[in-house]
């Protein structure tokens, strides 16, 4: 027998699901349970890597991406760009302990979804949470807080930020295009443009400036 009078009953809506990638077991079980308190949302996976982020992004793709941008083996920018990369739908998050308000402007520069500090107030990170699985973005207060208080400089791309990071470790052109899938060509392009953009003229300077501007998040996690 057909439905009544030819109409059919509504679907539920699609559960929404999440990731948390963090290297500190304590956050991780905090994040889980502000998103279990939710009560519509079923936490996948967590993970404590960058490569297993990556990894899981790809394979489970998430409503719901929390990201700590500093963690073993894959870190910063390069992991959240590679996740959205691996999944496009997936709403990201970022949960950082760092306060480098350059890194925080790119991140906002680069479509991050949510942006909060581990310092920050937990009540804020619970409905910053529930904004961005709806669609919203969220910024938290304190971050706004530091990206207005921040002086005017220059605004370094995702890539040339993977970039800096990765000279930073002591890869070479080659290896670094490797690692980004760009030819070495491209890797010296984005090398001459960060020395433009922050006004230095060796790599020595270039990274004795990204260290003390607090760019090379790789380094500056607390």
């Amino acid at each position: 027998m057909g439905s009544l009078g030819g109409l059919r009953a509504p679907r539920p809506p699609a559960p929404k699901t999440a990731v948390i990638a963090d290297d500190h077991p304590m956050i991780r079980a905090g994040i889980r349970q502000v998103l279990e308190e939710f009560g519509d949302v079923e936490v996948l996976e967590e993970v404590d890597n960058g490569l297993d982020a990556v990894r899981a992004a790809r394979t489970r793709r998430p409503s719901l991406f929390v990201l700590d941008l500093s963690m073993p083996y894959a870190r910063g920018v390069e992991v959240f760009v590679e996740i959205r990369r691996q999944s496009p739908e997936t709403r990201i998050a970022v949960l950082t302990g760092m306060s480098s308000s350059g890194l925080l402007a790119e991140l906002t520069s680069a479509g991050v979804d949510g942006l909060f500090l581990k310092r920050g107030d937990p009540s804020v990170l619970a409905r910053g949470l529930r904004l961005v699985l709806e669609g919203a973005k969220f910024v938290s207060p304190d971050v706004v807080a530091l990206l207005e208080a921040r002086p005017p400089g220059p605004e370094l791309s995702p890539r040339e930020r993977q970039t800096l990071s990765l000279v930073a470790q002591g890869l070479t052109n080659v290896e670094i295009g490797e690692r980004l899938h760009i030819s070495h060509k491209t890797v010296e392009k984005h090398r001459t443009s960060l020395m433009a953009k922050l006004g230095v003229h060796s790599m020595s300077e270039l990274l004795a400036h990204a260290l003390r501007e607090g760019l090379l998040d790789s380094l500056s996690e607390t």
